[in-house]
């Protein structure tokens, strides 16, 4: 056995990684392979066609590097790793996206590398312009608002402003996505790479945005400076501010550029002005600017050149294929339209079966309702019937009553009438007997008063008489005359009345008179108790024929009533008792008179 057929065979092969903005790919490369090799077939694998912008990057201890498309790749400083990590990234930007930009993916590669620069706060963003560029990364990546779908907290496990901006403020994660949401929801009808051109339009103008920075040195001064490369030229920094350039050169004015080792020297096309030099310690970082710089003005002088036919075909093939996804949207949003229209339409329909069916079930309840009620009313129709003949026979009963009451009346009128010429009778009657009585009585008190006056006389009398009788008793005794003959009772009178020594008045004749006067005190004391026997029963009888009268009427009345409620009563008649007792109680008017 030979000593070469000892050594180890050396690989035809190594692994390689690609890592994306949004995928990871591994493959398997010859050791011949340059890296425009390695290059090409991660474009084909992407799809890409704008590969001017592209590179592979790889990291070479503290700073980073390009893989050389000339180089075989295991010739560069590449990591000795297996599989080897490359990134596709962008190596350079457009001056305009919206012109430059022809490819969707190209687009959307350019989308996610820089909204990952803004987040990670490589590219300085004001707190207004995240939001808004917020608004368009959701919409690119969610598609149109929808308030039924998108619920508050959709948001909350995306990334979508930098952690300097919600620093600043102190604001929840809730007020955050309020004010992306209310931007998201104006974005309606904006397509995903639409989305995403708009998101780069945005950040294109961002002072930041496609630069990338080195730290270096003046001459002489040795102070330290930033250089700023980009698609518009060359320019330089304060270490403290990467927004505002000191000074710069754009590639329409610089005439060359020179790199010899740690210097490099700007040139203008303008002879008049000033060289500007400056150095740069580290030779990778050399490298790497002068890299970035001929890139650079190369694109900047194919901008302003007329497109090549790839370009060309690229761009009408972009056009066509942009057209063709706009008709496509547009079919596809009339659809959506529509759909939403059917559903809707679906819905109202829905709804309005639903309606119609309560309406039916409410129609067929009334119905049911209604023929109970037509059962009810008919029924109730056939009592109001039978109510009717029965109020139209007691109406006819009434009726008869009502004729029965006024033949009454009429004769109760004829009664009453006889009953008031009764009473008047006896009113006229009680007068004349009160004047009677009015007149015994004065008769009775002139009587009293002549018997009064008669017993004063007899008492004066028998006193004279006795005074004349002691006087004279012993001339009778001594003459001893006969007693003179008796006069008449009218000399007897008329002697007393003048001369009182012949009265001659015995108590018999006064006892006789007293009686006699008795006698017509108390008949006039009968006559009169029985004259008011009779008016108390004269009144008694007309108070009984009133009341009758009106409990006639009344009952007449009330029979009316009743008959045309179906209650039809008998008239009440008081007894003969009662018609004696109310002409009693009004002949009380003749006891008080």
């Amino acid at each position: 056995m030979s000593i070469l057929g000892l050594k180890k065979k050396q690989p035809k092969t190594f692994k390689v990684k690609v890592i994306t903005m949004d995928a990871e790919m591994e493959f398997s490369c010859e050791v011949k392979w340059k890296g425009k090799d390695l290059f090409d077939l991660v474009c084909r694998t992407v799809g890409l066609r704008e590969t001017w912008f592209f590179g592979l990057r790889y990291t070479v201890k503290d700073t980073y590097a390009w893989l050389k498309q000339e180089k075989r790749v295991l010739d560069q400083e590449v990591p000795k790793d297996s599989p080897i990590t490359f990134h596709f990234l962008a190596k350079f930007f457009p001056e305009k996206v919206e012109e430059e930009l022809v490819q969707e993916i190209t687009q959307h590669l350019f989308f996610l590398q820089v909204k990952k620069q803004i987040l990670d706060e490589e590219i300085f963003c004001s707190p207004e312009a995240s939001v808004l560029l917020a608004s368009y990364a959701v919409q690119a990546k969610y598609g149109d608002y929808d308030p039924n779908f998108h619920k508050p907290g959709f948001l909350a496990q995306d990334e979508l402003l930098p952690k300097r901006v919600l620093m600043q403020y102190q604001m929840t994660a809730d007020m955050w996505e309020e004010k992306i949401t209310a931007w998201y929801a104006e974005h309606r009808g904006i397509a995903r790479d639409e989305a995403e051109m708009e998101y780069l339009k945005i950040a294109q103008d961002l002072e930041m945005y496609g630069v990338s920075y080195f730290a270096i040195t003046q001459n002489k001064r040795d102070t330290d400076l930033l250089l700023g490369v980009d698609a518009q030229g060359l320019h330089i920094y304060n270490p403290n501010s990467k927004l505002n350039p000191n000074k710069s050169f754009p590639w329409s004015g610089i005439r060359n550029i020179s790199y010899s080792e740690k210097e490099f020297t700007i040139k203008p096309l303008d002879k008049k002005k000033e060289v500007f030099k400056f150095y740069s310690s580290q030779l990778r970082v050399n490298k790497l600017i002068l890299q970035l710089c001929i890139g650079n003005h190369d694109l900047f002088m194919r901008r302003r050149k007329v497109d090549s036919i790839e370009v060309q075909q690229m761009k009408a093939q972009a056009k066509e294929e942009k057209a063709r996804k706009k008709m496509e949207r547009q079919i596809l949003a009339r659809e959506k339209q529509m759909r939403e229209e059917a559903e809707r339409a679906k819905e109202d329909m829905e709804r309005r079966l639903f309606q119609l069916q309560d309406e039916a079930r409410l129609a067929n309840d009334a119905l049911l309702r209604s023929e109970e009620t037509a059962d009810l009313l008919a029924e109730k129709a056939q009592i109001a019937e039978e109510e009717a003949k029965l109020l139209a026979h007691k109406a006819a009963e009434a009726e008869q009553d009502r004729q029965r009451l006024e033949v009454t009346a009429m004769k109760t009128k004829e009664e009453k009438r006889l009953m008031e010429q009764k009473m008047r009778e006896a009113e006229q009657l009680a007068v004349k007997l009160v004047e009677q009585s009015e007149r015994r009585l004065k008769e009775a008190d002139h009587l009293k008063q002549d018997l009064t006056e008669a017993k004063d006389a007899e008492r004066r009398a028998k006193q004279k008489l006795l005074e004349i009788t002691k006087t004279t008793y012993p001339l009778i005794a001594a003459y001893s005359a006969p007693p003179a003959p008796p006069a008449p009772p009218e000399a007897a009178d008329t002697a007393y009345d003048s001369a009182p020594s012949r009265l001659d008045f015995k108590d018999s004749d006064m006892k006789r008179l007293s009686m006699e006067i008795e006698r017509e005190r108390l008949e006039y004391m009968e006559k009169s108790k029985h004259l008011q026997d009779q008016l108390k029963e004269l009144k008694t009888e007309i108070e009984s024929l009133k009341l009758e009268e009106q409990q006639q009427q009344q009952g007449g009345v009330y029979s009316l009533r009743n008959e045309a409620r179906g209650y039809v009563q008998e008239p009440a008649y008081a007894p003969h008792s009662n018609r004696n007792s109310a002409y009693m109680s009004q002949m009380g008017y003749f006891e008080e008179v």
